[in-house]
């Protein structure tokens, strides 16, 4: 099992990426696919048509997200945090990815550098 870690710098306010990670309809406008999303614990959510699924497990409004991510019948969760930090140039988010299967590894590390954080970047880049 491998772990990504990574910062990323987005042009918008905490509060505006939070929102933009936590609403469907402002998911849907930067990612361009239809997504179930809630802030309720324990709530299920899905991403990309499907592609990413998994469960709300903690939320620090405007501060912190915690997801268990699915992937088949993996013995260890899988655990997204994303944490984000007032920057000069907007919200300096940090994200931890654990648990992530070897061979599904380097697919995950381009869909947060190639689609979920650049879609994200570019929605609010000036």
């Amino acid at each position: 099992m491998k772990e990504f870690s990574k910062y990323y710098i987005v042009s918008a306010s905490p509060e505006e990426v939070y929102l933009a990670l936590t609403n469907p309809i402002t998911i849907h406008l930067w990612s361009g696919e239809e997504a179930v999303m809630s802030t309720e614990v324990g709530s299920e959510f899905s991403l990309w048509e499907g592609s990413i699924c998994g469960k709300n497990l903690e939320f620090d409004e405007n501060k912190k997200i915690v997801q268990q991510w699915y992937f088949g019948d993996q013995a260890e969760d899988s655990i997204v945090t994303i944490k984000l930090h007032p920057h000069k140039q907007g919200t300096s988010v940090e994200l931890k990815h654990v648990n992530i299967s070897d061979e599904d590894y380097d697919d995950i590390v381009e869909g947060w550098n190639g689609t979920y954080f650049q879609s994200l970047q570019e929605f609010y880049y000036d």
